[in-house]
């Protein structure tokens, strides 16, 4: 075991202390939490390349987990999760 000098105690006890009050600010403030939104994105795509535009609408919704998304393609859903 590492024998703990009077300096590295001084620097663990500040640092502690500054992680201490920073999760009471935390704590305090309720804004601090961020909901996540049901719809997260919005992607619209213009493909010119049949010399009439088209344009294509994808939402992506949230899911259960935080890298995924639930596809929604012009109303219609395409996929339940892709990530």
């Amino acid at each position: 075991m590492y024998r703990r000098t009077n300096k590295t105690q001084i620097n663990y006890r500040k640092s502690y202390n500054k992680v201490n009050i920073v999760s009471a600010q935390c704590e305090q403030s309720d804004t601090a939490v961020q909901r996540i939104p049901e719809l997260r994105r919005v992607i619209e795509i213009t493909d010119y390349d049949k010399g009439v535009a088209t344009t294509r609408r994808l939402e992506l919704y949230k899911t259960n987990r935080i890298d995924c998304y639930r596809v929604v393609v012009d109303g219609k859903l395409w996929k339940e999760r892709i990530g």
